[in-house]
């Protein structure tokens, strides 16, 4: 588990996935622009989407920040079944499609140390270290990428991880710089219904000793840009306890895209 620990502390990848193991929204169109007289839809600049993507303070309960260990280079995500490629790389915070910019951030959320309360080393003896450490790593991380694109390109691109995750509901494997993982199955979940339109879905990886292994995450739509969040939290796979993309991200994210 020391391996979860510290992958989840950096970007996310797949190589946690290697080491912890021994939905449909609403669409208002399909943003291609050049209709009835209006113009193509064209991509905002790196510069633009850094202005737009979460800075620190502007999430109520999370730490932001840049992406520890960065993002991978797209060519070094790759899936057993190229089907399945825009699944993956969204898990690992690239991009889906051809972006012409694109741009990364993390929101941590903040917890307090569970050991900052014990008084003595023998209030962590007979196990309660072990869960004070679950406990201390309960908290939700999230990558926040945002990518704009030209025409009908962001739409295009939605539409590819929509696409990946029907195809690849019953699980994949990948590789990502060298580290080879595998998802045993892919579920839709219900997307938080910000922007034009979303897809969310869960990857999950239950065949090792430890049990069900999931990562969540959601592509969502604004325009000519889109947005996508992957989100682990260690001490939850740990305890077996549910948890999703954070709700106050994707808000506090879907307010500077307005």
């Amino acid at each position: 588990m020391r391996l979860c620990a510290t992958a989840a502390v950096g970007a996310l990848s797949l190589a946690l996935i290697t080491g912890c193991s021994d939905g449909g929204g609403k669409d208002s169109g399909d943003g291609t622009g050049g209709k009835d007289g209006k113009p193509a839809a064209k991509a905002l600049s790196a510069a633009e989407l850094k202005q737009r993507i979460i800075a620190k303070g502007e999430v109520p309960g999370y730490e932001v920040g840049s992406v520890q260990g960065g993002i991978p280079s797209k060519d070094k995500v790759t899936a057993g079944d190229s089907r399945c490629e825009p699944v993956l790389r969204a898990l690992t915070g690239v991009a889906p499609g051809e972006p012409a910019a694109h741009t990364s951030r993390m929101a941590t959320e903040k917890k307090k140390d569970p050991t900052d309360d014990a008084t003595s080393l023998d209030d962590l003896a007979d196990g309660k270290f072990e869960d004070a450490i679950g406990k201390s790593m309960d908290l939700d991380v999230t990558v926040v990428t945002l990518a704009s694109y030209d025409g009908g390109g962001a739409a295009a691109a939605l539409k590819s991880v929509s696409d990946a995750v029907k195809a690849c509901a019953g699980g994949f494997s990948g590789v990502q710089d060298g580290e080879k993982g595998e998802f045993t199955k892919v579920t839709e979940e219900k997307s938080s219904g910000t922007g034009e339109e979303s897809v969310a879905f869960t990857a999950t990886n239950d065949s090792g000793k430890e049990g069900a292994m999931p990562l969540h995450a959601e592509v969502v739509r604004h325009g000519s840009t889109l947005a996508t969040y992957t989100t682990i939290n260690i001490g939850a796979m740990m305890s077996k306890k549910a948890y999703t993309v954070p709700a106050p991200v994707v808000k506090a994210q879907a307010a500077k895209l307005k």
